[in-house]
């Protein structure tokens, strides 16, 4: 028997040919007529070329592909969260092969981002975020990518799928008052969590991260593999944010957090508000006093200075308010 099922229903192919064995395992979620045709590749190029390596043009469904690259996300550090991407595109991806990942594409963006009701709201929004598709589309885009380096393609299809646009630039940044004003309606584990946010520029999971290990006399130390950029942050603890350590390691779960801020900032008549907006916040208020954004990008654990140049527009503007008042000053002498 060429074809056969494993333990873990893949697909195995397997062959001699002029007393060289050739074998090879195909993904889950390949059926029975795509295997016999990559079989018959398989055979053909070795029938061609019998010194040279095998060589596999297939065109295997969009949905192998996912399981290809669900396989790939278990060495993730995000895995769960990578797989529920990947996850999300199985409706299409049953409709569509490889090689048609354009078209594949085109389809999931169509139904994504078209826009449905909001039950809450009354108004019409978008069903996904263009990043939240984007970040899907990866998913496929990387499993056409190891399918190609496996050789299960002819070419790198995903090279052929286009992301959408993308505006993730916002401008909500909270004065220490609105901060106020939503933290009131909040538990104290959950006040706990946003005047940590708002004190340190850390991001929601780097705060569910902090353990009473991590927090030394004067600083607190986030390990590397607890933060965005895989590199350990230590971040300085200041009168303002010492009471609120006592509540760390946060007993509140993450989505008892996000329902939290939901919440409160509907009672504080703040609904646009987001919980990473405190880490804006942070800068912008540094900003305000003074600080320059080389020491702001060190605090907020950016990678590099140029991330925080998304700031710059403020610094800009206090310049502007400055000169304003020099302005006026001149003139009334004339």
């Amino acid at each position: 028997m060429s074809i056969w099922d494993d333990k873990d229903g893949r697909k195995h192919i397997g062959f001699m040919v002029g007393g060289k064995r050739f074998h090879h395992i195909l993904p889950q979620g390949t059926t029975a007529r795509d295997a016999k045709r990559i079989e018959a590749e398989m055979r053909a190029s070795v029938a061609r070329a019998p010194t040279k390596p095998v060589i596999i043009q297939g065109d295997p469904p969009m949905l192998a592909i996912l399981a290809i690259y669900v396989e790939h996300s278990k060495t993730l550090r995000s895995a769960e969260t990578s797989e529920h991407h990947a996850k999300r595109l199985e409706p299409w991806a049953r409709k569509y092969k490889a090689s048609q990942a354009q078209e594949f594409s085109d389809h999931v963006i169509k139904d994504m981002s078209q826009k449905i009701l909001d039950k809450k709201t009354g108004k019409m929004k978008h069903a996904y975020a263009p990043a939240t598709i984007n970040r899907s589309l990866a998913c496929a885009k990387k499993g056409l990518a190891i399918a190609w380096r496996q050789r299960l393609i002819s070419e790198n299809f995903g090279l052929r799928i286009e992301n959408m646009k993308v505006n993730n630039k916002r401008e909500v940044f909270l004065s220490v008052d609105e901060v106020q004003q939503i933290a009131q309606h909040c538990t104290v584990q959950v006040q706990a969590a946003i005047w940590a946010a708002l004190l340190t520029g850390a991001r929601r999971g780097e705060l569910f991260q902090i353990r009473e290990e991590d927090i030394g006399i004067d600083t607190i130390t986030l390990p590397s593999i607890h933060t965005k950029t895989l590199r350990a942050r230590v971040i300085p603890i200041i009168p303002a944010l010492r009471p609120w350590l006592a509540h760390f390691p946060l007993e509140v779960s993450v989505d008892g957090l996000k329902s939290a801020w939901r919440r409160a900032r509907v009672k504080a008549r703040m609904e646009h508000v987001n919980f990473h907006d405190l880490r804006h916040s942070c800068a912008s208020i540094m900003l305000g006093l003074g600080v320059d954004l080389y020491t702001i990008s060190k605090i907020l654990g950016h990678s590099n200075v140029q991330t925080t140049q998304r700031y710059a527009h403020l610094q800009v503007d206090a310049q502007r308010a400055a000169l304003d008042k020099l302005s006026v000053l001149v003139q009334n002498k004339k």
